[in-house]
């Protein structure tokens, strides 16, 4: 078998690409729910979600989109990804970049002017980081290989020895 057929299966997917990402992303999901719900693996400590917390949060949520975007880059097959899997890899990293700023606001300084306040997650950091989830969703749906799935198909492209 020649070289650059020793990582696809018969059918064309690279399975260690695509086996890669799903683990990443079942990983990421493990670790956002640590930083989440400490006490489903019994290491919570503090009543309050804290920086350490939020931040473990955010990290999960990281492995969570690359493994996502490796996984979903491994069902193209090796072909050229059209325009909205494109954008879709844009939307998801900038739903990453708002859920970062909306769960580190406290940490940034952007919900009040006082230095002496503890950086607590609030309401309206738990609304942020899930429209920035929503948005990461979004993404990965965007790049699903839809143009070569036969029910997305026109009849002409399915039949292309039909006279006009």
């Amino acid at each position: 078998m020649p070289d650059y057929q020793k990582n696809q299966s018969h059918n064309g997917f690279p399975p260690r690409r695509i086996q890669f990402g799903l683990i990443t992303a079942v990983g990421g999901f493990l670790v956002l729910m640590v930083g989440a719900k400490p006490e489903l693996f019994l290491l919570d400590r503090s009543p309050v979600l804290g920086f350490i917390q939020v931040s473990v949060m955010l990290v999960g949520l990281a492995l969570m989109c690359i493994g996502g975007y490796v996984g979903l880059t491994g069902l193209w097959k090796g072909e050229r990804p059209s325009i909205a899997a494109e954008i879709g890899k844009r939307v998801i990293s900038t739903g990453y970049i708002i859920a970062v700023f909306a769960g580190l606001a406290d940490i940034f300084g952007l919900s009040h002017p006082y230095p002496e306040f503890i950086p607590y997650f609030g309401d309206w950091q738990a609304r942020g980081v899930q429209i920035a989830e929503g948005f990461i969703a979004i993404g990965i749906l965007m790049m699903l290989p839809y143009s070569r799935n036969p029910l997305f198909r026109s009849r002409q492209s399915q039949d292309p020895k039909q006279p006009e």
